[in-house]
């Protein structure tokens, strides 16, 4: 299930794509607190999305169907490029990490998906925390909730 979302929402992501048609997310993985360990971490291009998937708890519904409703948070980096202050040279461009946000977010509302196993829909925001603490790279969060059947009979 968590293989078959990763990867759904992967391919939906790298749909979104500049005035040129280059895809605008560079890099994608899972939440592995990139940005705590940035020292340490493999270097990787922003913009960047980590997908962390939240704890699920399953109900079964007979006949090997499980259901879940799945939180699925998003780590989206984007570099920070300047004071956002009003008459600040680098308002303009600081600002568009959220016309990024609000991208993403419109973007992925109401995707779904089947496999033939597991499917998912209603995936919906649910929250969104804005980074107002950063250096260089600024990490701000969306939650998204979706609806998950999973047969576990089907393999």
């Amino acid at each position: 299930m968590r293989r078959f979302l990763y990867l759904s929402l992967i391919d939906r992501l790298k749909q979104l794509t500049d005035k040129a048609g280059e895809p605008v997310i560079k890099t994608f993985d899972l939440w592995n607190k990139q940005v705590e360990f940035i020292e340490k971490e493999e270097v990787f291009d922003t913009p960047a999305v980590f997908i962390e998937f939240m704890p699920i708890k399953w109900n079964t519904l007979g006949a090997g169907a499980q259901r879940t409703d799945a939180t699925i948070r998003l780590h989206i980096i984007t570099h920070w490029d300047g004071s956002t202050r009003d008459g600040s040279q680098f308002q303009q461009q600081s600002l568009d990490r959220f016309d990024l946000l609000d991208r993403i977010d419109h973007h992925l509302f109401n995707i779904m998906g089947s496999d033939g196993r597991t499917e998912f829909n209603m995936f919906r925001r649910t929250g969104n925390s804005t980074n107002h603490n950063h250096e260089e790279l600024v990490e701000d969060i969306s939650d998204y909730t979706c609806m998950v059947m999973d047969n576990v009979k089907k393999v």
